[in-house]
């Protein structure tokens, strides 16, 4: 009954003050929009970003006049550590031709080698996990001491490039989230207590006839989550309406913008992050009422 009650006086009174009410569902949409928007762009970079490290290996350059025997034991080797994810091994002639490919337009320069320069080699992948600086340099120091191994590359500047890019995804998302959250709770804790100072003759009626401090806050938190659950909505259909102009019109232009994502995840998560905003803000503004 209680309940009830509750949810009949909010819905009251979202419809008597509709003109607040409106007010503060777009402005809680256009917070909620601009986090699903830089949601959405963190999510497509974070993708590219994910296979970076796919791209990413060491270089190990083998002796020179090593045997094929000596070879697989070293390939034996670097297979049992747990921290490489792939291994693949390059002879000196398919270096030289891999070179000459690349080299293809300037093939000159190669001209009057009387033999092969380049040493064979063994390319690796590492996992995920092990793609920063430190990892890099630190596998690398181990891979050297492997007998039969030369001398070892690992592009020192890339591994710290992925490393902080994908920090700097994490921070700055957590950065936006939390001030445009704020602000989301700010208005919902603004509007509620304007409702609450409208309702104050109202509110001092039914104190007089026995009605608990519970019972008085309910009607509020539960229009408080209702403001930030249609925020979520009004700004789900705008996520959605930007996506489908950037996918459908723009990629016209600019064809890669048919490959980027939208996360489905946030078409749950927007009003239930809506809900939860407004009922944090609408327990401060009546947490703060002298009831």
């Amino acid at each position: 009954m209680t309940l009830a009650y509750s949810f009949k006086s909010a819905f009251q009174s979202l419809c008597r003050e509709k003109w607040i009410n409106i007010l503060s569902i777009f402005t809680v949409a256009s917070s909620l929009l601009i986090i699903t928007l830089t949601a959405f762009f963190l999510y497509n970079v974070e993708l590219v970003a994910s296979h970076l490290p796919e791209r990413f290996s060491l270089v190990a350059y083998l002796n020179d006049n090593i045997s094929q025997e000596e070879v697989q034991g070293i390939i034996d080797t670097l297979q049992k550590r747990g921290d490489i994810a792939g291994l693949k091994y390059i002879s000196k002639d398919d270096a030289i031709k891999e070179l000459k490919q690349t080299l293809k337009d300037t093939r000159y320069i190669l001209e009057g080698l009387d033999e092969n320069p380049l040493s064979s080699s063994i390319e690796i992948r590492l996992k995920k996990d092990f793609v920063t600086s430190a990892a890099a340099k630190r596998i690398s120091e181990e891979i050297k001491k492997v007998s039969g191994i030369d001398d070892v590359y690992y592009g020192e500047k890339i591994a710290e490039a992925i490393h902080l890019l994908k920090k700097s995804l994490q921070n700055m998302s957590i950065i936006i989230f939390v001030t445009i959250s704020t602000g989301v709770v700010f208005v919902t804790y603004s509007t509620v207590k304007i409702l609450f100072y409208r309702k104050k003759d109202e509110i001092e009626i039914i104190k007089l006839l026995g009605a608990t401090k519970g019972f008085i806050r309910m009607p509020f938190l539960i229009e408080g989550g209702a403001i930030g659950f249609f925020g979520g909505i009004l700004g789900i259909i705008g996520a959605l309406l930007f996506y489908f102009a950037v996918t459908y019109r723009l990629s016209m232009v600019i064809p890669m913008l048919k490959t980027l994502v939208f996360p489905l995840e946030i078409l749950i998560l927007l009003p239930v992050t809506g809900i939860a905003l407004g009922i944090v803000g609408s327990v401060i503004a009546i947490g703060r009422l002298k009831l």
